[in-house]
C-alpha cells in the first residue's frame, strides 16, 4: 500500500512547558549514551548488597523525622534570601547578584579582501584516524592516577568499583578525598542517578546521612540542571527547580535554591517576558513601569556560551552597519559590499532564491537562510560565487554525509553544473543517484575539483583545524565567509565556540531547515536567531520535489497527508506490535526494498525513537546483525562488516563499517575514512548502527529510509521528530506504522518538545531588529 494513509489532520496547539523530572530521562534516548559509567546496558548501576543498586526512592534517603538542613543557612545564603524573593517578585534585578558585565566588544570594520585560499594538497591514502581519548593519562600499570584509592571509598559505599576511573577522571586526583568528605559528589560521574547517589551517602555516612543535608541539595541542583542540558535547556525556571527539588525530597527547595546561588553553584538570571497575544501596547508614560521577567536559574557553563554567542553574533551582525563607498568602482575590494561581482553573481545565480541570498550575504555580515533539502544549493551557490570573486569562502555541514554531498555540489556549482539548480528533474538530480548516501563518494567524479571541493567542511572539523582554511596569527580562522548548514544541529557550545572563531569583517551564513529536530546538545540556536529578528532572514522558495518532499512539507505545516507515490517513493507498512514491527524492518532492509526499489541493504537506514525498548535500536540492530552479518562479536561485541555508528563527541554520530581489530582498537571505515578506536572506549563510543535515533540521523541522507513507530513509543513523537526522521530517505520512504493516532496528533498539535534558553533576549538586548529579506 503506498501513500501515508494516516487522516489529513489540521494543526494548532502547543507542547507543554518545559520540566524536570528527577528520576527520569525524558527524551534521553535521542541523545548520545553517556559515557562509561560502569553502568549496565539501560544506565543503571549493577546492584550491590546495601549499596547504590539497592537505593530504589531517593524520598526515604537517610533517618525519616529528621529536619535536614536547619540551622544550616550561611550568612551569605541568609543575606541573599530577601533578595532572591525580591527578583521573583520584579522587585529587584537580577544583575545585581554580580558585578557589572564587561562591555560588549565593538565590532571591527569590515576587513579587506584576503589573498585566495591555498591550493589543496594531491590526495593521497589516509591514515588511520586515533581520535584523542578524553581519559587522563594514565599512570604506571595503566591506572588512572587515583583510581586505587577512589575503589576503596566505593568499596565502602557499596558502589561498584568499576566506577574507579571515571571518578577519577571527573574529581580529580583528590577523588577519594572528596567523596569521602562529601558523597553526593558521585553525582558529578555521567550516568549516576540520585537514588545510587543517596545509597552510596547512606553507607558512608551512616546516621549522618540526612535528606536536608546541605551537601545532598547543592549536588542535586546542579544535576538536575545537567540533566536538563541533556533534554536541550540552558537554564531553567526558578519555580520549575524549585519543583524538581521537591520530587527529590529536599525538604526546603527555596532554603536550597538560596544556598546554590550563594555557593555559586548556580547564577540567577531575569529575562523579560513577551507580551501575552493581543495585549495592549504599552503607552508612552508606561515607558518607565517594570516590564514582567521570569527568573532562570542556571550552569555558569551554558550562561557563558550563550552569551559569548550573543555577542559574537551582535559583533558580525554589525560587520557592514555603516554605509561603504566614496571609492571607485576598480577600488572597491571584492569583499566590501558595493563590490560589482556581487550583483553579477546574483544575476548568473541558478534560482531566484539564490540571487537574493548572494545579495543579502553582500550587504550583511550575518544572515540567517532557511529552507528544506532542495534549497541547500542556494548556500552552494553563494560559496561558490564568493569563491569566483576571490575570496575565501567555505561551506560546513554537520556531519560527513552532507560535507561529501556539499563538496560534489560545489564542484559542479562552480563549473556551471546541475548540482547548482534545485529545481532540476528529481529523477536525474545527485541525489537520485543510488550511489548517494554516506558510503558514497561523489569526491571522486570525473568533474571534481579537489581545491573547490576543499572548500566543503564539517563544522567538528572546521574547529578542530582538521579541515578548512586554518588560523590566522591572531588564532582566527582564516576565511572571509563561512555558510553554516544543518544549522539547527548547532549546540550553543559548539556555535559560540564557531563565531568566536571567525574574524571581524567575515560574512556568517546560518542556513538550515526550521522544521527538523533541534540539535542534540542544549540550545537552540538557529530557532533563537530567527525568533529574534536581529538579522536579514532569507526564505528559500525552492520546494523538495517527489512524493517524499510532497508528504515533508505537509509535515512541516502540521499536515499528515495522503501522497500518491506511483512509483512505491513512500510505503506504510501497518503493525499490530513491536515484535511483528521488528520482523517486518528486517523484511524491509534485507528484502522487499531490495528487490522492489534496487536500492541494497547498506543504502538503507532504520530510524526509531529510541534507544531502549522491544523496538528500539538495540532491539532492532541485534535482529538486523542476525540476518545481514551474523557473528559471534568477537571484537568487543562487534564482527567484521558490522554497521556501526560511532560517537567521537557528544552529540556527534558518524556511520562506518567494522574492519579489523587488533591490539590497537577497533577499526572502522568512516566514509572512507580509517579510524581506530581504542579498546578501553569502544563499549562507550561505538555501537551497532544499522538503527538509529532521528537525532543521530540529522543531517545525513540515504537512498532509502525505514522509520520504525512501535506503540509503545509514541510519547517522544513530536511534528519535529517525524519531519526529521520522514526526510532521511532520498529516494525512498518506508514507515513501520504501529503508531495508530499518535502519529497524526504528533504531527497535528506537538511541533516540538519546547527548550528553556535565554539566547533569544540576550540577542534582542543587543541590536536592532532587521527586516526579513
Amino acid at each position: 500500500m503506498t501513500g501515508a494513509q494516516a487522516p489529513s489532520a489540521g494543526h494548532g496547539g502547543t507542547s507543554g512547558g518545559p520540566g524536570v523530572n528527577p528520576g527520569g530521562a525524558g527524551d534521553a534516548e535521542e541523545r548520545p549514551a553517556e559515557a562509561g559509567t560502569g553502568m549496565g546496558p539501560d544506565g543503571s548501576a549493577p546492584a550491590a548488597p546495601g549499596g547504590p543498586g539497592d537505593a530504589q526512592a531517593p524520598a526515604e534517603a537517610g533517618p525519616r523525622g529528621v529536619q535536614g538542613g536547619q540551622g544550616r543557612r550561611s550568612a551569605a545564603a541568609e543575606a541573599l534570601a530577601a533578595a532572591v524573593r525580591a527578583v521573583e517578585s520584579g522587585e529587584r534585578s537580577a544583575a545585581s547578584f554580580f558585578n557589572d558585565a564587561p562591555a560588549p566588544r565593538p565590532a571591527a570594520p569590515a576587513a579587506p579582501a584576503r589573498e585566495r585560499a591555498r591550493a589543496a594538497a594531491p590526495a593521497s591514502a589516509p591514515a588511520p584516524v586515533r581520535p584523542p581519548s578524553a581519559r587522563p593519562a594514565p599512570g604506571p600499570g595503566g591506572e588512572i592516577p587515583g583510581s586505587g584509592d577512589v575503589r576503596q571509598v566505593l568499596a565502602a559505599g557499596g558502589a561498584p568499583e568499576t566506577l574507579a576511573g571515571r571518578v577519577a577522571e571527573v574529581l580529580g586526583e583528590r577523588a577519594a578525598e572528596a567523596l569521602r568528605e562529601d558523597p553526593w559528589q558521585l553525582l558529578a560521574v555521567p550516568g549516576v542517578r540520585p537514588d545510587q547517589a543517596d545509597g552510596f551517602a547512606r553507607a558512608l555516612l551512616g546516621p549522618d546521612c540526612e535528606p536536608g543535608d546541605e551537601r545532598r541539595a547543592l549536588a542535586l541542583t546542579g544535576w538536575l540542571l545537567e540533566r536538563a542540558a541533556l533534554e536541550g535547556h540552558t537554564a531553567l525556571e526558578s519555580s520549575a527547580l524549585r519543583e524538581a527539588l521537591a520530587k527529590a525530597s529536599v525538604p526546603d527547595p527555596d532554603e536550597a535554591l538560596r544556598t546554590a546561588i550563594a555557593e555559586g553553584v548556580v547564577l540567577v538570571f531575569q529575562d523579560a517576558l513577551d507580551a501575552a497575544p493581543g495585549a495592549r501596547p504599552r503607552a508612552a508614560e508606561d515607558e518607565e513601569a517594570e516590564q514582567p521577567v521570569r527568573v532562570l536559574l542556571g550552569l555558569d557553563r551554558y550562561a557563558l556560551a550563550e552569551e559569548s554567542l550573543a555577542d559574537g553574533l551582535a559583533r558580525l551582525a554589525s560587520t557592514f552597519a555603516s554605509p561603504q563607498g566614496g571609492a571607485a568602482d576598480d577600488e572597491v575590494p571584492a569583499g566590501d559590499p558595493g563590490a560589482p561581482g556581487w550583483e553579477s553573481a546574483a544575476a548568473a545565480a541558478p534560482t531566484a532564491s539564490a540571487a537574493e541570498l548572494i545579495r543579502t550575504a553582500a550587504a550583511h555580515g550575518l544572515v540567517a537562510h532557511s529552507g528544506g533539502e532542495a534549497a541547500r544549493a542556494e548556500p552552494v551557490a553563494l560559496v561558490a560565487a564568493a569563491r569566483a570573486m576571490g575570496l575565501r569562502a567555505y561551506v560546513a555541514a554537520h556531519s560527513e554525509d552532507g560535507r561529501r554531498r556539499l563538496a560534489a555540489s560545489l564542484s559542479e556549482a562552480a563549473g556551471g553544473g546541475r548540482s547548482a539548480a534545485p529545481d532540476s528533474d528529481p529523477d536525474t538530480a545527485p541525489d537520485s543517484d543510488p550511489d548517494t548516501g554516506p558510503d558514497a563518494d561523489p569526491e571522486t567524479g570525473p568533474d571534481a575539483d579537489p581545491e573547490t571541493a576543499s572548500a566543503a567542511v564539517t563544522v567538528a572539523g572546521l574547529l578542530a583545524d582538521a579541515e578548512g582554511p586554518g588560523r590566522d596569527e591572531e588564532g582566527t580562522l582564516a576565511l572571509d565567509l563561512l555558510a553554516v548548514l544543518d544549522a539547527p544541529q548547532l549546540d550553543v557550545e559548539t556555535a559560540a565556540m564557531l563565531v568566536e572563531s571567525l574574524p571581524d569583517g567575515a560574512r556568517l551564513v546560518l542556513s538550515g531547515d526550521p522544521g527538523v529536530l533541534w540539535s542534540a546538545g542544549p540550545g537552540r540556536v538557529f530557532a533563537d536567531l530567527v525568533a529574534a529578528r536581529r538579522c536579514p532572514q532569507v526564505v528559500s522558495r525552492t520546494p523538495d520535489p517527489g512524493p517524499i518532499g510532497e508528504l515533508i512539507s505537509g509535515i512541516g505545516i502540521g499536515e499528515l497527508n495522503q501522497v500518491e507515490a506511483p512509483g512505491k517513493e513512500v510505503v506504510i507498512v501497518p503493525v499490530r506490535d513491536a515484535g511483528e514491527a521488528v520482523h517486518r524492518t528486517v523484511q524491509l532492509v534485507a528484502d522487499s526494498v531490495p528487490r522492489a526499489i534496487g536500492i541494497p541493504a547498506e543504502q538503507t537506514q532504520v530510524i526509531t525513537p529510541g534507544h531502549g525498548g522491544a523496538a528500539g535500536t538495540r532491539a532492532l540492530n541485534a535482529a538486523l546483525k542476525d540476518r545481514l552479518n551474523p557473528g559471534p562479536g568477537r571484537f568487543g561485541g562487534f564482527d567484521p562488516g558490522d554497521r556501526v555508528a560511532y560517537s567521537p563527541a557528544p552529540g556527534r554520530t558518524v556511520p562506518g563499517t567494522v574492519v579489523s581489530a587488533d591490539a590497537e582498537g577497533l577499526r572502522l571505515d568512516c566514509a572512507g575514512t580509517p579510524v581506530v578506536v581504542v579498546r578501553e572506549e569502544v563499549g562507550e563510543l561505538v555501537r551497532h548502527g544499522w538503527a538509529l535515533t532521528a537525532h543521530q540521523a540529522a543531517g545525513a541522507r540515504w537512498p532509502a529510509a525505514v522509520v520504525v513507530l512501535p506503540g509503545d513509543a509514541t510519547a517522544g513523537l513530536t511534528r519535529a521528530w517525524v519531519y526529521t526522521a520522514f526526510g532521511r530517505g532520498e529516494r525512498h520512504l518506508s514507515v513501520v506504522h504501529g503508531a495508530e493516532s499518535a502519529l497524526p496528533k504528533a504531527v497535528a498539535e506537538i511541533p516540538f518538545k519546547d527548550r528553556t534558553t535565554r539566547l533569544r533576549a540576550l540577542l534582542q538586548a543587543q541590536a536592532p531588529t532587521a527586516p526579513t529579506d
